[in-house]
């Protein structure tokens, strides 16, 4: 079975480290626009408190076990960039979800994303010896779906009436899913992109 513990990945763009309450005040910086938390089942994001909260929730998942959450550093920098993480890790299926992604607005369509994603599949394939790694979007959100198709996942479905979101919206839940057959391809086309 897959052992998934805290790890600090680093690239040549990004650094992801274990979130802590300590990134409270950086991710506040970056996280405060309506359109991160849009799709989100969290709510918007209004203030210091409201990220905080946040933090807190998730490190509660990790705690539990069945989250990994990350800030992401940007090296060039130095600054916080934004936050992913690992979720619904199922040691017994040797799977886990990428998820919980957002940057700030200057960090999008940039490298970061491409290379976040590339050192999570790294680390879930090669480390934790995952046979599958899903990530899954709102319908509505067609950037993360582009985002997500660019990096080589399969398009599985939709999770129809998923989630009902704290605006009432009744969310519907596109799934994607990377094998562990797939990783050699997918890990070719996300270098060769953070090579140009």
């Amino acid at each position: 079975m897959m052992d998934v513990k805290p790890v600090v990945l680093t690239g040549q763009f990004v650094r992801l480290e274990p979130l802590t309450e300590d990134h409270t005040a950086g991710l506040a910086v970056v996280g405060l626009e309506d359109s991160i938390w849009e799709y989100m089942p969290y709510g918007l994001m209004r203030n210091d408190s409201d990220i905080r909260r946040w933090v807190n929730t998730l490190l509660d998942h990790a705690a539990e076990g069945t989250d990994l959450p990350f800030v992401v550093i940007h090296l060039a920098s130095g600054r916080v960039a934004g936050t992913t993480r690992y979720m619904e890790i199922r040691p017994e299926h040797n799977s886990l979800e990428i998820g919980g992604t957002w940057y700030g607005a200057e960090y999008r369509r940039t490298q970061v994303n491409t290379e976040c994603k590339y050192l999570l599949l790294r680390q879930a394939f090669e480390e934790f010896n995952c046979i599958r790694v899903q990530l899954k979007t709102d319908s509505r959100n067609e950037r993360s779906q582009r985002a997500i198709e660019r990096i080589g996942a399969v398009k599985e479905g939709i999770l129809r009436n998923h989630m009902i979101l704290p605006d009432g919206h009744v969310r519907h839940s596109i799934y994607y899913s990377i094998l562990n057959s797939e990783w050699p391809h997918v890990k070719k086309k996300l270098e060769e992109k953070l090579a140009k």
